[in-house]
């Protein structure tokens, strides 16, 4: 996995459980992924050293994990949105395919309703 896959991995899993950690983590895990601070800014911030700061990310990030392990939430996602491309595909396929009107209109109303839980 290349440090960039890390990184999108890290803030997926932080938009799922990220209210799971503590204020603390939380904190510096914005400073640092979202803020783009380095580790010795943060430790400047908290008035902690960098040694503190890299360990409270690396527990947050494994508290992360732990808890994708355990709940399997972000997994359910990407299943559920790997799914919904390929229903998609599908009506569109059908669609190009059918020329009764009827069809084409009860097509049309499934993808809407597709299109409204990728929204959500």
């Amino acid at each position: 996995m290349t440090e960039m896959e890390k990184i999108a991995e890290t803030s997926l899993l932080y938009d799922f459980y990220g209210q799971l950690l503590t204020e603390k983590q939380r904190q510096v895990m914005a400073l640092y992924h979202e803020e783009n601070l380095t580790l010795s800014e943060i430790a400047g911030e908290f008035s902690i050293s960098r040694q503190a700061v890299h360990d409270t990310l690396k527990k947050a990030e494994q508290s992360l994990r732990e808890y994708e392990n355990k709940l399997g939430l972000v997994e359910k996602f990407m299943v559920s949105t790997q799914a919904l491309e390929e229903i998609e595909k599908e009506i569109d396929e059908i669609a190009a395919a059918a020329s009764d009107a009827a069809i084409l209109e009860r097509l049309a109303k499934v993808k809407n309703i597709i299109v409204s839980l990728e929204e959500e």
